[in-house]
């Protein structure tokens, strides 16, 4: 059962942000709250005063920015207007495939990008491909605005680099070369990924020109494998390089252990999950002409 709580609806982001600073820990952002209501119901977070920001325009925008070469997506963006947008689908199809299966469709309708990257759950699907596809999302508050990328975004188990008066506005993120391909894999046996494994393969003259790999759910937080990227690159695509890369990843991830897997099977996940993913991306380039 919810606790007592009070609603407030402000008109743009510096109200909305005004309020929170001013509520003292007691007053919290609330958009799709398919996150945050379980929480409450849960009594983990028992906030006064939930800050409903449906009312503030522009924030659930989708498209590209001034020269056409970045995808921008509003924070109170739904998972199933992402999933269905023609834009999203036409310029990132790993992304809209992805969010048709966020969850379920009801959670799909209700839930925002916005709010499931800020509440930084270690299983969060759009968080691990963004990772991947170096978004960086844009923090607003009294004091301005700031980008963060998303590197440097997830800081640990629920937790981000966000202040708690800052509203994340969007998400922007560069739209992949030609000749660059993404492809995203996850295992899922319960109601949230086991491991998940999101790639960017770059393949110029036969050889492997840039490689980007991000692992979620096997640890606290989302994270990129630079000495896996590091060894695909400069190497020609295909089952040698590409086991090469998912051993690194299995023996480099740091893999916290729950009620269903233990760290060895999460780490074996990883490396299974790299190794489909990449040749996931070079079919797709193929079957695109590369």
């Amino acid at each position: 059962m919810l606790g007592v709580f009070d609603i407030v609806r402000p008109k743009s982001v510096a109200d909305a942000s005004a309020i929170v600073a001013a509520g003292g820990g007691e007053a919290v952002f609330y958009a799709g709250g398919t996150e945050l209501l379980i929480l409450m119901k849960d009594r983990l977070l028992e906030p006064a005063v939930l800050v409903d920001l449906k009312a503030v325009p522009g924030l659930d925008g989708i498209g590209l920015d001034p020269g056409g070469r970045t995808l921008r997506i509003g924070a109170l963006a739904r998972h199933r207007q992402i999933e269905r947008s023609p834009i999203v689908r036409h310029h990132v199809p790993t992304l809209a495939a992805l969010e048709a299966r966020v969850a379920n469709v009801r959670v799909r309708h209700a839930g925002t990008i916005g709010g499931n990257l800020c509440f930084a759950e270690p299983h969060s699907d759009p968080a691990t491909l963004l990772l991947a596809l170096e978004a960086t999302f844009t923090l607003e508050s009294e004091a301005g605005a700031r980008d963060v990328a998303a590197a440097d975004f997830f800081v640990g188990f629920l937790q981000t680099a966000r202040q708690p008066d800052e509203l994340m506005t969007s998400t922007a993120f560069p739209l992949p070369d030609s000749g660059t391909t993404v492809a995203y894999e996850r295992f899922k046996t319960h109601e949230r990924p086991s491991a998940s494994v999101a790639v960017l393969l770059s393949v110029r003259d036969g050889t492997i020109a840039a490689a980007r790999i991000a692992v979620g759910s096997v640890g606290d937080r989302p994270v990129r494998m630079p000495a896996a990227e590091a060894a695909l690159r400069g190497t020609p695509p295909g089952p040698e390089s590409f086991a090469a890369a998912a051993e690194i990843v299995r023996d480099g991830v740091e893999p916290t252990e729950d009620r269903f897997e233990s760290t060895d099977y999460k780490r074996h996940l990883a490396g299974t999950l790299t190794r489909r993913a990449l040749e996931r991306a070079m079919a797709d380039g193929e079957s695109h002409g590369r």
